[in-house]
């Protein structure tokens, strides 16, 4: 039976920071991206503080949804999934700003619990795990939240469900827009930072203490997927501009992140905003993303970090591709 010439699928995730679509449509191994869009609104401004979106906020989120709508339009999706995780969770004005957004764009936004978010991240980058790993850890540092997860075990084949490996996985409450308003982002000592460190030690110990064992297995490597690993990787790679082709899936050894993060906390605002990989936008927000990934590197010791621009939004595209069935023929005989 012949499949339909395109067959679009979408994917969103507004996040604490981003508002991020993809568009994609089934290819032979996963899928072809068609289509995508990527905005910081920082809709969660002000909850490291506070307990409400902001008016600015919301009007600059909703600009970007409609940007959103007007691809999906286009490309005449047939089935979607738009997802809002951390800010929209905590907010008390969250639901009134999703109702908003289903009368004012008719676009239905789904509030994601946080094991439900962990899973898609994990959906989304695992086929990056070293295939000969018997253990991985897997985080996704967020703008409101930071998912962590621990694959146990060996992948049984590429179309395998991953999540079906997750032995123990957390969700702490924190990421790099609520670190960054608490801690300040823009004028970082080496003191601040190590406060940022321990701040998320702590908030990380339960995790810790379960998924002990992890680092102890062969080949145990950790897998990242975040604005803070792609940066470090185009920092570390000297990339003039941005790359995903040459960041997703790169390998960093334990020195040359640390050499990196040396490099970033002992330059001023300026400098980071000036790097081609950070900008304006995010200076302020980096290093709290690199406090983030630093006191996981300390809880979980690796020589080895693969960094995966790719995330919630291929865990959402792959699992709707998955229930529809459509690599039955050929892919998963």
């Amino acid at each position: 039976m012949k499949r339909r010439a395109t067959r679009s699928y979408a994917a969103l995730d507004l996040g604490t920071n981003n508002c991020r679509l993809l568009i994609a449509e089934p290819a032979h191994h996963g899928f072809r991206v068609t289509d995508a869009f990527s905005r910081i609104v920082r809709l969660g401004e002000g909850l490291g503080l506070g307990n409400s979106l902001s008016d600015d906020a919301i009007e600059r989120t909703i600009d970007a949804l409609r940007v959103c709508r007007d691809k999906m339009i286009a490309k005449d999706v047939i089935r979607a999934r738009l997802v809002a995780t951390e800010a929209c969770r905590l907010a008390k004005n969250g639901p009134s700003f999703i109702e908003r957004v289903r009368s004012d764009l008719d676009l239905d936004l789904e509030i994601v619990d946080r094991k439900t978010e962990a899973y898609l991240a994990v959906t989304g980058c695992a086929a990056l795990a070293d295939p000969k790993a018997q253990s991985v850890i897997v985080f996704d540092i967020g703008g409101g939240s930071t998912e962590i997860a621990w694959l146990d075990g060996q992948a049984p084949h590429a179309f395998a469900d991953p999540c079906k490996r997750i032995r123990a996985w957390d969700s702490l409450p924190v990421g790099v827009v609520t670190l960054a308003e608490r801690h300040g982002g823009v004028n970082v000592t080496p003191e601040s930072f190590q406060g940022m460190v321990e701040e998320v030690s702590e908030l990380l110990m339960d995790f810790a203490l379960m998924a002990a064992e992890a680092g102890r297995a062969n080949h145990f490597h950790l897998l990242g997927t975040s604005g803070t690993v792609t940066t470090v990787g185009g920092i570390h790679l000297g990339l003039a501009r941005y790359d995903r082709r040459r960041v997703d899936g790169m390998w960093m050894r334990n020195g040359e992140i640390s050499t990196v993060m040396h490099r970033l906390l002992h330059s001023n605002f300026q400098q980071r905003a000036e790097n081609p990989c950070i900008g304006k936008e995010r200076a302020d927000l980096v290093l709290a993303g690199c406090a983030i990934l630093e006191a996981i590197r300390r809880a979980f010791p690796s020589d080895r970090l693969r960094i995966a621009d790719r995330g919630l939004r291929e865990g959402i595209l792959m699992n709707m591709m998955r229930e529809d069935s459509v690599w039955r023929e050929g892919s998963q005989r």
